[in-house]
């Protein structure tokens, strides 16, 4: 005990680990299903591989963090949805290649554990596993005291999934004439907060509701990243999706050229866009110019599904807010804006 009280002096308080893990601990469970083999407290995860109906099985892994947007939890005093945004980013990812998102583990790194804290993070990493029909298998809350400010933190997390070499979306069947549909984002997710912090760089900023605006900017702005696990799920099992993007950092110009072949280009049409309300504050506040707001945000577009003409129907039925907003035409651009 006497070098419980020393680590404590120290600035590590190891009971408020304990009791972190305690207040988890049940909400984790719930992100469970009958392949997590292990439960919180071991050195690793366990997890049992199910591979039936898949004949060559490809392992399928992404990790990411929330960034600066991190800054306006801070401020807001609000945590209970940036552990949904770390999931996001994650299992997104994932999915453009066609991986089923199996599990998915997070590193909390504090300078003083603040259990309610851990508690809040943590229940928003669980229902962004249960949106994305992962389990939550295991993590780790690092205090670092000295490290971070205090009540500051940072999160990161890794997810793996799976997929059958013969179902990889890797655009190698893209061809001319096919479409590019946008399925709509639930806001900014979780890009371009250092851009935004540079424009809204004072309280009075950040707490005002803006015209068009509902509820004041930084509420906005922690709207948590839409995760597209499901619907992308069961739309796999109706056609052949060719292509798909995830519109994070680098905006339209970096990640839809990702999946696009040398020979063919993404002719992406502004004016079919449904740019979100947010973004015009963004670029009216900041007097930012097009080429760094398509560069920089998703402008209400988090995914980008490259599919054959016929299937539009298909996929609009099963993802009813989707809708067209491009074509793949020859080019050697990758991605024009017109």
């Amino acid at each position: 005990m006497e070098t419980n009280k020393m680590y404590k002096e120290a600035g590590v308080n190891l009971e408020a680990g304990y009791e972190s893990v305690r207040l988890i601990k049940e909400k984790v469970k719930k992100t469970y299903d009958s392949n997590v083999l292990s439960s919180l407290g071991g050195f690793a995860s366990l997890f049992s591989l199910d591979l039936s109906g898949i004949d060559n099985p490809i392992l399928v892994s992404g990790t990411d963090g929330v960034g600066t947007k991190l800054k306006l939890a801070f401020l807001l005093e609000k945590f209970d949805t940036i552990g949904i945004d770390c999931v996001a980013m994650c299992v997104n990812d994932i999915i453009c290649t066609g991986a089923k998102p199996l599990f998915f583990l997070d590193y909390i790194a504090v300078g003083k554990n603040n259990p309610k804290q851990i508690e809040q993070i943590v229940d928003g990493m669980c229902k962004g596993c249960i949106q994305a029909n992962c389990s939550l298998v295991g993590g780790e809350t690092a205090e670092m005291p000295g490290f971070y400010k205090s009540g500051e933190f940072d999160v990161a997390g890794f997810s793996t999934g799976v997929v059958d070499k013969s179902k990889l979306i890797d655009g190698k069947s893209i061809k001319e004439g096919d479409l590019i549909v946008a399925i709509p984002s639930s806001g900014v997710h979780s890009n371009g907060f250092s851009l935004i912090r540079k424009i809204f760089h004072t309280k009075e900023s950040l707490f005002k509701i803006y015209d068009n605006l509902e509820k004041p900017l930084i509420e906005c702005l922690l709207e948590p990243t839409r995760i597209y696990v499901k619907e992308i799920t069961k739309l796999m099992e109706k056609i052949d999706i060719k292509g798909m993007s995830h519109i994070t950092g680098g905006g339209f110009f970096e990640n839809i050229p990702r999946t696009i072949r040398d020979g063919l280009c993404a002719k992406i049409y502004k004016d079919k866009i449904n740019i979100l309300e947010i973004f015009n504050v963004i670029k009216e506040c900041g007097n930012v110019d097009d080429l760094t707001m398509f560069n920089t945000f998703n402008q209400g577009v988090g995914l980008t599904l490259i599919i054959n003409k016929e299937d539009e129907k298909i996929v609009k039925e099963i993802v009813q807010d989707s809708y067209v907003i491009g074509e793949v035409i020859k080019g050697e651009e990758k991605i024009i804006l017109c």
